[in-house]
């Protein structure tokens, strides 16, 4: 077997243990709390992990993109939720394709959208499921008021092809009590109405250990859980242990006493920084700090560490702040197993941002 030091870099690995382990726990989280699991791929765009979680008991998976949901139609995967509003006749001829081949719902937050669908749909044997997104807080897409969702929601119950499926909403980090009191106000209008709400689908890795707070919600849909990264240590949501995804780059300049330079910049660690300090976490070098990102290099504070830190030539494992990002960076990543490379995969979805 190959042991990670032989890799060159700038690299992703990926722990095939700390994966499987994050899979099981939210899956067994997900049942405990009664709700149905449907994990977004955005985060790894591999369809086998797609495939895998849907084995350990997940209904389905999620995904942001139209070239995602091909990836993963090409792959076997035949039951998805698009939550991302599509517009313009070349997508809608997409979307009527991917329909014919799998079972595939969208979502809507404007009438201008669901007049879109209907016309690509209006013949079809099958009528497409739409949900409408509600903006529960997060200020993205979706409808402003419960009102607002059971007004778009009779458009879509109205209009030819297509079928009205439920609520769709992404709250913002911490906010799932006040997301969970307007799916419910919501549900209550249209209850009051009689009209059936098959899915209230809510999401958010933040906060997927408050799942079984979501009130009126029927479905969770993590998408960075799989993998972990710093961000989600910061918000108490996983550990560094729990951490699956990693970047191995090598030091290749040590120009003073408390600055090094690595081989991974912005084009292989995310530059995101979500409210953190730095770049990174480096486990074997906790005092140390990335500093800066330039294209290519990646800078190192590393002062505070004993002996200087890393020497030139040394590899050091890096978890990143935002692991969906690096994923889209990378053509493959390295699955690993206690220090030995397994498999190198290609990012089948990467660049599928269409």
């Amino acid at each position: 077997m190959t042991d990670i030091s032989e890799l060159d870099t700038p690299c992703v690995l990926v722990d095939l243990d700390r994966v499987e382990a994050n899979l099981q726990r939210a899956q067994a989280f997900a049942d405990e709390s009664g709700l149905k699991l449907r994990p977004h791929i955005k985060t790894h765009k591999l369809p086998r992990f797609a495939q895998r979680a849907i084995n350990f008991g997940a209904v389905g998976i999620t995904v942001q993109k139209l070239g995602e949901a091909e990836v993963m139609a090409d792959a076997g995967i035949t039951d998805m939720l698009l939550t991302f509003n599509i517009i313009g006749a070349a997508k809608l001829k997409r979307l009527r394709a991917l329909s014919d081949r799998v079972t595939i719902r969208v979502v809507a937050d404007s009438a201008e959208c669901v007049a879109g669908l209907s016309e690509a749909f209006a013949d079809s044997a099958n009528p497409l499921g739409v949900l409408v997104e509600c903006d529960t807080g997060m200020g993205r897409c979706g409808v402003q008021s419960p009102e607002a969702a059971l007004e778009l929601a009779k458009i879509i119950i109205a209009a030819p092809g297509l079928e009205f499926f439920g609520l769709m909403t992404y709250p913002a980090a911490g906010k799932y009590h006040e997301a969970a009191a307007w799916l419910a106000a919501a549900k209550s209008l249209f209850d009051a109405e009689g009209i059936a709400v098959p899915i209230i689908t809510t999401g958010g890795t933040p906060d997927i250990w408050h799942a079984d707070e979501a009130g009126v919600a029927t479905e969770y849909r993590p998408g960075t859980y799989i993998y972990m990264d710093r961000s989600q240590v910061a918000a108490g949501s996983a550990s560094y242990d729990d951490c699956a995804l990693t970047v191995l780059a090598t030091v290749v300049s040590h120009p003073t006493t408390g600055r090094a330079i690595i081989d991974a910049g912005s084009k292989a660690l995310t530059s995101d920084l979500l409210g953190l300090v730095g770049h990174g976490y480096i486990p074997a070098y906790p005092d140390a700090k990335v500093v800066g990102l330039s294209e290519e290099h990646g800078t190192l504070d590393v002062s505070a560490c004993a002996e200087g830190g890393p020497k030139i030539g040394e590899q050091i494992v890096i978890i990143p702040n935002h692991c969906c990002p690096v994923t889209n960076l990378f053509d493959h990543v390295h699955l690993v197993r206690d220090g030995q490379l397994v498999e190198t995969v290609a990012v089948a979805a990467r660049g599928r941002v269409d």
